[in-house]
Formats: structure tokens, sequence, C-alpha cells
């Protein structure tokens, strides 16, 4: 496994040098930042990122308004307590995407963010409190506790809202076995704890925030993804 500093070389070697790779880098939000999200906002990203999942995300971003409306801000406490009936009357609503098992998750993750803010104080609490050097745990209780959350939705979630996280796109997978970490795809947790170490040592090594290990990575194989804007990999 080579060091972060020869994976930077790499990557800056290939995106025009070291400025103009730094220009492609996500920088994560404060913890205090993250902490003082409030809960509604969680929910609406957890929602959103859903949303895009298997979707056009320009079409989501476009009708994210109309989300906002229908579904009154995301109150998870308004939220959580509607009946199917009350749910159901939004997909009369041609300003959301109609998607009924994906709708069904708005109330589903509503409970979930409560039921976390019941233990912790608050979700903005919990997600800025969770160390980063164990990234695969905090998506394993978004995959086991929330809805539609896990494989890279739960990790694109983090990134929207500003936690540091790499997220295993295909480049970054690429990446990672190029560099002797995995010889597949991770999805086993051996695999995954590998992963994780692996970006452990090399934000040990170079201090960088997990998100730019991550993006750095991307860079050193190829440019595919296609995500958010300005949030990388």
């Amino acid at each position: 496994m080579d060091t972060f500093t020869k994976i930077f070389e790499r990557a800056a070697k290939r995106k025009g040098g070291p400025e103009a790779l730094e220009q492609r880098l996500p920088s994560p939000k404060t913890t205090e930042d993250l902490a003082a999200l409030s809960d509604d906002r969680y929910l609406a990203a957890m929602t959103k990122r859903v949303f895009q999942a298997g979707f056009v995300w320009r079409v989501i971003d476009t009708k994210w308004p109309d989300f906002e409306r229908v579904f009154q801000g995301f109150d998870p406490a308004r939220l959580a307590i509607l009946a199917d009936e009350q749910l159901s009357e939004t997909l009369k609503d041609k300003g959301i995407v109609r998607n009924w098992p994906k709708i069904k998750t708005i109330r589903d993750n509503a409970r979930f963010v409560m039921d976390v803010s019941r233990e912790t104080g608050s979700f903005g609490r919990f997600i800025a409190d969770w160390p980063p050097d164990d990234m695969i745990g905090l998506w394993d209780v978004l995959k086991k506790r929330g809805s539609r959350l896990g494989g890279n939705s739960g990790p694109f979630f983090l990134r929207s809202v500003g936690k540091d996280t790499f997220i295993l796109v295909d480049d970054v997978v690429t990446a990672l076995q190029e560099q002797g970490v995995i010889t597949g795809n991770p999805t086993s947790k051996k695999d995954r704890r590998a992963v994780q170490d692996a970006f452990n040592i090399w934000h040990e090594e170079s201090g960088r925030p997990y998100c730019q290990i991550s993006r750095t990575l991307a860079c050193t194989v190829g440019e595919n993804y296609q995500g958010l804007p300005g949030d990388g990999v």
C-alpha cells in the first residue's frame, strides 16, 4: 500500500498539478456545525438521498421545493405519527415524485431520527460525535435503523450534510484494489474493516479529512463519478 504522499502525487499528475487537485477536494463541516443542524434538516437530507437513488438527481433537485412544501419542512414529530391514509394523500401532489415505497421511508426515517434524538439529545449531536475512524460503524447504524440508507445511500447522505466520510464509488473501489487493500467489491465486514483501516492509516499520515483522501484516491484512476455538485468522493 502506497503512502498518501505518493497517492496524492499520482492524482495531481493526472489532474493538472497539486493546486488543480486541491480545488477538487471537498471540506467537511465542523463538529459544532453538524451538532447545530436541526433534526428536520437531517430528515430532509435523508429523504433527498432516498429519492435520488436510482433516479435522475437533477429532477429531484428541481422538485425539492415542492417536497419541502408537501412534507411541511420535514418536521420529524409531525411526520412520524402520520397514518397510511394521511401519508398516501401526498401521492395526489404532482409536484413530487409519487413513489409510495419511498414516501413511506419518510415516516420510518422520521421515527429513526426521533429515536436517536431521545437517546443522544439530538440527531445532529449523534452524527457530530461519531468518530471518523469508524465510519463503517455509522454506515451500519444507518442501514439497520434507517430506511433505504444501505449501500452508498448512507455515505452519500452523510456527505451531503457535511459529515467527514469516504464513499465507496467505483473509482475509489478501483483505487483501493490497486493499492492491495481489497481484491473485489468491499461488501463483507472483513473487507470494509480493511478499507477503514487503510483510510485511518492515510488520515494519520496526512492529517487530511477522510473525504479528501477518498476524492484523491478516485482521481488516481478516473473521473466517472457524477454526484452532487461540489460534494466529491
